[in-house]
């Protein structure tokens, strides 16, 4: 009984990845076009016609300025948050930066995913020349030993 269970879902499972034809007809013109749409082909085209286009190259040190979409009722406005970038994660769509800033003699950091509609505007204001690829030690620095040095050839 077990077994039969497990064999029927592999089945449905192996019948739900198999690839589909799609035929496409316009009219005045046949313009036929088949393509494999397995489930993972489709969501690895979905987030590819998500990413954002012109995203500058940040690295790890870099100060950046992101402009971040705030709503407050019905208006909508772009607020500016900058500060060194202290990590960078994951990769694709789902490419995160953390950005550490002091703001009245505290520390506060910020996790933004780059391709977020969130994120209206990023560029980098500044190279940093870092020989580490997470910066978590500026969490235990304060004042000017938390400056990093720049780089000047990027």
């Amino acid at each position: 009984m077990v077994k039969e269970k497990q064999e029927t879902e592999s089945e449905i499972i192996n019948e739900t990845d198999t690839p589909t034809e799609l035929t496409v007809e316009k009219q005045g013109k046949e313009l036929i076009a088949q393509t494999n749409l397995s489930s993972s082909n489709l969501i690895k085209e979905f987030e590819r016609e998500q990413l954002k286009k012109q995203l500058p190259e940040i690295y790890v040190g870099d100060t950046v300025k992101v402009g971040v979409k705030i709503t407050e009722g019905n208006k909508e406005r772009v607020q500016p948050y900058e500060g060194v970038v202290i990590a960078k994660r994951h990769g694709g769509l789902h490419q995160t930066i953390t950005v550490r800033r002091i703001f009245q003699g505290i520390g506060v950091e910020r996790v933004f995913m780059l391709h977020s509609p969130q994120v209206a505007s990023l560029k980098v204001e500044r190279r940093g020349k870092v020989r580490r690829a997470k910066l978590f030690y500026l969490r235990d620095r304060v004042g000017k030993a938390t400056r990093v040095k720049q780089r000047f050839d990027r």
